[in-house]
């Protein structure tokens, strides 16, 4: 699970790297997507459902482990309080930088449209811990629920959504963000229990033929696109998520589990398992900041040195694609060096008010996965809501920062 995890924030980091095209004329900073020329990249580079199914099952084993030195409800309530913290509070130090960088920026004499280009960049990548968020909050609930009800009722309300705004209510396929995300989630939760143990060899490789033929079929009927990311200007399989997802994701698990005595004998290795060890611990820090480095480095070249990116699959692409990605990684370190600690709570959690605090976390993160921090009322205001949800769990910690003392365990 842990090489799941990382593997695949790894995988989203390379791919959001990689998927800019890039244009600047005139003050205005024009963007595209390299991966419009290869849509059929994504079913392999769209990895949000395997983390979603990793994160299942790390919650599960977390739920169960913190049930068992307390009694429910307080054991549901103080669960929940720890992870909206261990969710929110990376979030404090990049608002923290990215509300008041757009000003800055203009007042050096940055044209102002790029800069909203990439403060509402930054923002978009937080729809990942709002949907989290949710999962989070449902699974005492949904743990409680047989699989086989669960489950069946989540897929079954994804295609059934998928039906409606398909049909001509597009704003009714938002309800797949909980029916799609939530289903793979719950698959987390079998993997969890060894419910998953049948899933190997044949049967392993038979899912993942099964599940990209389906994806394969729904492409080819429509009227899903073979892109699993959104593309400018066409149906996206992500914004609101479809069905589709669904039959990638089965494709995804069964070649993650052909693979599986692979990948646990690779984890094993002394070099892997210390990649591990160091990059685990500090996976969202590199989520959240990785956008942050684009913007350094390809705002830098862009607006200072003019040039526009090359053709997607060109010559000139591929030869400066390790050249962009040598430039970002230390800019990646650095900023993953500098705030990594923010992933480590300081204080203790209370449960008391996580039922206020939760709505108020995931309503800021919703608000600024849609506004980012560009300029306005709106990024300072879920700021704010964010810190207060954050108070509200938070016990003896100030918001300044973690701080524990040399060998102390994360909470």
């Amino acid at each position: 699970m842990d090489l799941l995890r990382v593997f695949g924030m790894v995988l989203v980091v390379v791919q959001h790297w990689a998927m800019p095209v890039l244009s600047y004329a005139g003050g205005r900073l024009t963007t595209g997507n390299a991966l419009a020329a290869a849509p059929f990249v994504t079913w392999i580079s769209q990895v949000m459902p395997l983390v979603f199914f990793a994160g299942g099952a790390a919650n599960a084993i977390s739920f169960r482990s913190a049930a068992r030195r307390a009694g429910l409800p307080d054991a549901a309530r103080e669960w929940t309080a720890r992870r909206v913290r261990r969710l929110a509070w990376p979030v404090a130090p990049l608002a923290a930088v990215w509300l008041p960088l757009p000003h800055l920026l203009t007042a050096l004499g940055v044209p102002p449209q790029p800069v909203e280009v990439a403060a509402r960049t930054v923002g978009q990548l937080l729809w990942f811990l709002a949907v989290y968020l949710l999962a989070v909050v449902a699974t005492p609930r949904l743990l409680r629920v047989r699989a086989g009800v669960a489950l069946p009722v989540l897929a079954g309300g994804a295609v059934l959504t998928d039906v409606v705004r398909f049909s001509g209510l597009e704003a009714a396929g938002y309800l797949n963000v909980a029916f799609v995300w939530l289903a793979v989630h719950q698959v987390g939760f079998r993997y969890a229990d060894g419910g998953l143990e049948w899933l190997r060899g044949r049967r392993a490789a038979a899912l993942a033929v099964a599940g990209f033929a389906m994806v394969a079929a729904l492409v080819a009927a429509g009227p899903y696109p073979a892109s699993m990311i959104g593309m400018p200007g066409a149906i996206s399989n992500m914004a609101p998520p479809s069905a589709c997802l669904l039959a990638l994701f089965a494709g995804q698990l069964g070649l993650a589990m052909l693979l599986r005595p692979a990948l646990n004998a690779l984890a094993l290795r002394p070099r892997a398992e210390a990649v591990l060890t160091a990059l685990a611990p500090r996976m969202m820090t590199v989520y959240l900041w990785h956008m942050t480095a684009l913007v350094a480095v390809a705002g830098l070249a862009t607006i200072a040195f003019g040039p526009s990116t090359p053709l997607p699959g060109s010559a000139a692409w591929w030869s400066g694609a390790p050249l962009l990605l040598t430039a970002l990684a230390p800019v990646l370190l650095g900023l993953t060096a500098l705030f990594g600690r923010w992933e480590e709570p300081a204080g203790a959690a209370t449960g008391r008010h996580v039922a206020v605090a939760a709505p108020l976390v995931g309503g800021a993160l919703l608000t600024l996965t849609v506004t980012g921090f560009a300029p306005g009322p709106a990024p300072v205001i879920a700021s704010i809501a964010l810190l207060g949800g954050l108070c509200l769990v938070s016990r003896g910690a100030r918001l300044t920062g973690p701080v524990r003392r040399p060998g102390e365990p994360a909470r």
